[in-house]
């Protein structure tokens, strides 16, 4: 891991994620690139192309320096840090960026039980979730250290998931943790027995990882909800990382339709790192 993008709207969730990268950086020698957003679209639209350009400059000035005060903490002591300021949407201007700096990862903060929102103006934080290239680790709590020993693995066993099942296990190397591949059965036409959910799972395996060694930590657990069963498994079990691979616009593939990982993402108490298809 080598270069972390940090979005910061200077709240205090962006300060959780600004410090979660600081030790991630810490640990692994990685640049931290902090990008703060100027949404100026809007804002001129009555005024002349003079004017225009002295109130952005203004509040590009004005940006300059509140982010390089927010920059003056402790533990950015010996971190490489690379402010970015922009004005443009969030969600679109992010992997570009991301593929400008050759991001590893992205680290956002929310708020909590509570949902994402008024972050990074409205619904923001939920569309670099689902469109992002790079993954997206979401924390939703200051954290004093990053020694995730326990990863559930929320995934469908679909094919089109293989990629980004390999870039999950790739990216979350480092942690050397313990993965809990995990499976939701849904009571509806969707519904497997135990013989095709264990079936698929090896099938999933040989495709992926060339054997089925995995399968002793590959769970399989019914709930009413996809979303309902992640949450339950990952408290359940005491894990203290969610890791859920998404679709893309569609949100999550197959049985992981709509905002699956939008909702575990906003209802979830740990830590959330998605992975898009």
């Amino acid at each position: 891991m080598k270069n972390i993008i940090v979005p910061i709207d200077f709240s205090n969730h962006s300060e959780y994620a600004l410090k979660t990268a600081a030790l991630l950086a810490k640990k692994h020698n990685a640049t931290l690139f902090g990008l703060h957003m100027l949404d100026m679209q809007d804002m001129f639209l009555t005024e002349s192309e003079f004017y225009q350009h002295e109130k952005a400059v203004f509040y590009l000035k004005l940006a300059e320096k509140k982010f390089k005060d927010f920059l003056k903490k402790d533990y950015l002591e010996d971190v490489k840090v690379i402010p970015i300021i922009k004005n443009y949407k969030i969600f679109s201007e992010i992997n570009s960026i991301s593929e400008e700096v050759q991001a590893d990862l992205i680290v956002m903060g929310s708020h909590g039980t509570s949902g994402i929102k008024d972050f990074f103006i409205g619904s923001n934080t939920e569309k670099v979730v689902r469109y992002s290239d790079t993954p997206v680790l979401v924390i939703k709590n200051e954290m004093s250290n990053i020694d995730f020993s326990d990863i559930v693995v929320a995934t469908d066993f679909s094919e089109e998931s293989i990629p980004a099942y390999k870039n999950m296990l790739k990216t979350l190397d480092f942690l050397n943790a313990r993965k809990q591949v995990l499976y939701v059965n849904l009571p509806n036409e969707n519904f497997k027995t135990t013989t095709e959910m264990e079936k698929m799972a090896s099938s999933f395996l040989m495709k992926a990882e060339g054997n089925t060694d995995r399968l002793i930590n590959v769970n399989y657990v019914c709930d009413k909800s996809i979303e309902k069963g992640i949450l339950n498994f990952s408290n359940a079990v005491g894990a203290d990382l969610i890791s859920v691979i998404t679709h893309g616009r569609t949100g999550l593939s197959h049985i992981f339709a709509g905002s699956i990982a939008e909702d575990v993402t906003n209802h979830s108490t740990l830590p959330v790192i998605t992975f898009k298809i």
